[in-house]
């Protein structure tokens, strides 16, 4: 049986976590934090989600990133749902990181 998760805990925990990290100053440490929070698989996973926003950003097709990353398309277009809101976090991230966000023209759809 799968267990509720305690809104309260997860944000307060993330809250939290966002301001030692931003606050060390240190990406080595940080670094070290990460894979010693992370199991292999799970950086792994943050790794490929990192790495497909920032293919998202180049103009890179979603189903090229799928295949490079494979990853499942639902994850893709999640990423590109986030880059494309209003005040996008994924996007400031990405601008902080030195990547400039490729604006693609809306799709035409077909008759």
């Amino acid at each position: 049986m799968k267990r509720s998760i305690d809104p309260g805990l997860v944000r307060d925990n993330l809250s939290e976590m966002s301001r030692v990290l931003a606050a060390a100053h240190d990406p080595a440490l940080i670094e070290d934090f990460l894979y010693s929070l992370y199991t292999e698989a799970e950086a792994d996973e943050i790794a490929k989600r990192w790495a497909l926003v920032k293919r998202i950003a180049e103009g890179m097709p979603q189903r090229a990133i799928a295949e490079e990353l494979r990853l499942s398309l639902c994850k893709i277009t999640r990423g590109s749902r986030e880059l494309k809101k209003e005040g996008s976090a994924f996007k400031r991230m990405l601008e902080i990181a030195g990547y400039e966000v490729v604006q693609k023209p809306p799709r035409r759809r077909r008759p």
